[in-house]
């Protein structure tokens, strides 16, 4: 319950912040003061400011003070969360739909992703997501041959692959590593994203795994640009961010 509950507390403020009920540089209540108006433990409301701070919507001044650092989407890697769970907690309305699925061969890379033999049957699936109505996001997946019958099961509009196979099948992504990247908007990604060919688009590409390490996808997603920026925290001790080179 606990758990739910600073959750809770954590959409509140976030639909706040991003209502612009507290403005960029306003500080938010207290710890004692939000504690109070939910009737919850400090180490709750600690918990709920902790994830808006994840999300680089806050930041601190001067002890348990924070202020609000910025409006715009922000999407942290600190959890593994799905796109649907990210912006429907952003407050955003979710809509998706499968524009492809087919099975062909792995090609070299998808069966170096996927731990596959080369030339094994994958699922290669091609989706666009949407943000309040709008063209955000040209997602395509290579979903491992031992998944993609559920993935093929699916309807055309499921709110979210990944949320879906862990309810329907018992099929949870724990590990993912992402690679990011900028490229300009070919003919198929412009077209749908309702942009001109040649616009800059930020690129998304990660390998979701099981609890056991078995690669479950390979995705590209490429959102217009604007839609989206990426959060990534590091510090001395651990640092999750690797800078590399671009290598295509």
């Amino acid at each position: 319950m606990g758990t739910i509950r600073y959750l809770e507390i954590a959409d509140a403020l976030r639909a706040a912040i991003l209502s612009g009920e507290y403005a960029v540089g306003a500080q938010l209540p207290s710890e004692s003061d939000l504690a109070a108006r939910w009737s919850a433990s400090r180490g709750t409301v600690r918990q709920a400011v902790a994830t808006l701070a994840a999300e680089g919507l806050i930041g601190s001044r001067q002890g348990a003070r924070r202020i609000v650092l910025r409006h715009e989407r922000r999407h942290s890697f600190g959890e593994l969360n799905s796109f649907a769970q990210w912006a429907e907690g952003l407050g955003q309305e979710v809509t998706s739909r499968f524009l492809s699925r087919v099975r062909r061969p792995a090609t070299a890379e998808e069966a170096e992703r996927l731990a596959l033999a080369p030339d094994t049957a994958i699922l290669a699936v091609v989706r666009l997501r949407l943000l309040d109505g709008e063209p955000t996001m040209v997602e395509r997946t290579a979903y491992a041959d031992w998944v993609a019958a559920a993935v093929e099961a699916l309807p055309d509009d499921v709110r979210s692959v990944m949320d879906s196979l862990a309810n329907g099948s018992g099929i949870v992504a724990h590990y993912g590593e992402h690679l990011i990247d900028a490229l300009p908007a070919g003919s198929e990604d412009a077209r749908l994203l309702e942009i001109r060919r040649g616009s800059p688009l930020l690129r998304q590409r990660h390998v979701s795994a099981t609890a056991t390490g078995r690669p479950i996808e390979w995705t590209d997603d490429r959102y217009r640009a604007g839609s989206v920026t990426f959060s990534v925290s590091n510090s001395a001790v651990a640092t999750p961010l690797e800078r590399r080179t671009g290598d295509g």
